[in-house]
C-alpha cells in the first residue's frame, strides 16, 4: 500500500532505503540513467510507487542537464495566431508528441520587433532544452537568436536562409500543382492565384507551383494576400476589377478560400458554375462549412507538429546540433474535392 506523506516529500534517500540500494543507484533509476541490473531497477520504481516519490525538477536537472521542456515560438501576433486553426492544429500536433515524451510547452508569440530581446534572453537563460519555430518571414532575426543561444532548433516550413537546419514542411510546390491542374482539368482557362504573405517560403513555393502549371499567365491574375480572410477578400475585388472574364481562382489558404467566395458572391459570380475556386491547408471547419463545401489541398498540419516535435526531441536525445541535426522531413498533400471546383 502507498504510504501517505503530510508536511514533509519523500526524499531519494527513503527511496533507495526502502528498495535496498544506494543513492547513486536510486537516482540513475529516477533519472533514466543506464547501468542498473534490472531487478534493482523494478525495486527502485515499486519503491517510487510505494512511497509517492516525485523527483525534485532542480535536482533532476542537475543530474540529466536537461529542463523537460521546450519553447514552441510563432512569428505571428496574438491576434493572427488565435483566429487562423492551423496554428492551433499545429500545436496540438506538438503538445500531444510532447505530452508522450513527458515534456513541456513553453509558448513565445512576436508581436513586435521588441519581443525578440525577450526571447533571447529567455532562450539563454537555460528555460529550455530545444526550440520549435515556425511562421518565419524572410527578415525574421530567430534563426540568428536560436544558433546565439546554441540551441537546437526544428523550424516549420522550409526557411528562407540558405543554413541547412532541420525543418518540417508540406509539399507546397507539388500541393499547388496539383490545384491547378485540377482546374485545368475542368476547362477553366482564366486562372488566377490569391497568394499568401511573399516574404514566406510556403507563400513562394505554392506561387511557383502555380507558374509551373500556367507559365504564361498573365501577372495580373495574382494578387497578394496575408493568409486572413479579409486579405483573401480584398484580393478577389482586386482580381476581379483586373480580370473581370477570370474563371477560375486557387487561394493559397482555405482563410483566403473562403475571403474571396464571400466576394465573388456580393459580385454575382456563381460558385463553381462561374468562377471554379480551389484552396489550400483543408482547415475542415473552414472548408466543409463553406457554401458550396471548398476544393482544397490537404496537408497534414497536426501530424507536421508531431513530426517536429519528434524531431527535436530525437535531436536532444542524441545530443547534436547544427551538421549533426537531425534531417528534415517534407509532407505529401492531396487534393479533396468538394463542390466549390
Amino acid at each position: 500500500m502507498t504510504e501517505q506523506y503530510f508536511g514533509t516529500r519523500p526524499t531519494l534517500e527513503a527511496v533507495a532505503a526502502r528498495a535496498g540500494v544506494s543513492r547513486a543507484t536510486a537516482s540513475r533509476v529516477v533519472n533514466g540513467g543506464t547501468g542498473v541490473r534490472p531487478p534493482l531497477v523494478d525495486k527502485v520504481r515499486q519503491a517510487v510507487e510505494e512511497l509517492g516519490y516525485v523527483p525534485n525538477p532542480a535536482a533532476r536537472s542537475l543530474v540529466t542537464r536537461r529542463t523537460g521542456a521546450v519553447a514552441v515560438i510563432v512569428a505571428e501576433p496574438e491576434t493572427r495566431f488565435f483566429s487562423d486553426p492551423f496554428f492551433s492544429q499545429q500545436i496540438r500536433g506538438i503538445s500531444k508528441e510532447l505530452s508522450a515524451h513527458d515534456v513541456q510547452l513553453a509558448l513565445l508569440l512576436v508581436e513586435g520587433p521588441d519581443d525578440y530581446g525577450r526571447i533571447s534572453r529567455y532562450l539563454t537563460g537555460g528555460h529550455v532544452d530545444g526550440a520549435l519555430a515556425f511562421s518565419l518571414h524572410d527578415d525574421d532575426p530567430l534563426p540568428a537568436i536560436t544558433r546565439g543561444a546554441g540551441m537546437l532548433t526544428v523550424f516549420g516550413g522550409r526557411p528562407g536562409f540558405p543554413a541547412a537546419v532541420p525543418y518540417v514542411d508540406a509539399d507546397n510546390r507539388g500541393g499547388a500543382r496539383e490545384a491547378v491542374r485540377h482546374l485545368l482539368s475542368l476547362g477553366r482557362r482564366g486562372i488566377a492565384h490569391i497568394a499568401g504573405p511573399l516574404d514566406q517560403t510556403a507563400s513562394t513555393d505554392r506561387l511557383a507551383g502555380y507558374r509551373d502549371m500556367l507559365p504564361e499567365a498573365d501577372p495580373a491574375l495574382v494578387a497578394e494576400g496575408a493568409f486572413t480572410t479579409a486579405s483573401g477578400a480584398r484580393a478577389m475585388s482586386e482580381l476581379l476589377a483586373r480580370r473581370p472574364e477570370l474563371d477560375a481562382v486557387f487561394a493559397a489558404n482555405d482563410l483566403m478560400a473562403s475571403g474571396a467566395l464571400r466576394v465573388l458572391r456580393e459580385h454575382g459570380r456563381r460558385v463553381p458554375e462561374d468562377v471554379a475556386l480551389v484552396g489550400f491547408d483543408d482547415m475542415v471547419s473552414i472548408a466543409e462549412a463553406a457554401d458550396p463545401p471548398l476544393t482544397t489541398v490537404r496537408q497534414e498540419i497536426e501530424e507536421m507538429g508531431r513530426l517536429m516535435a519528434r524531431l527535436l526531441l530525437r535531436g536532444l536525445d542524441q545530443g547534436v546540433a547544427g551538421p549533426g541535426a537531425p534531417s528534415s522531413v517534407i509532407t505529401p498533400t492531396t487534393l479533396v474535392r468538394r463542390a466549390s471546383a
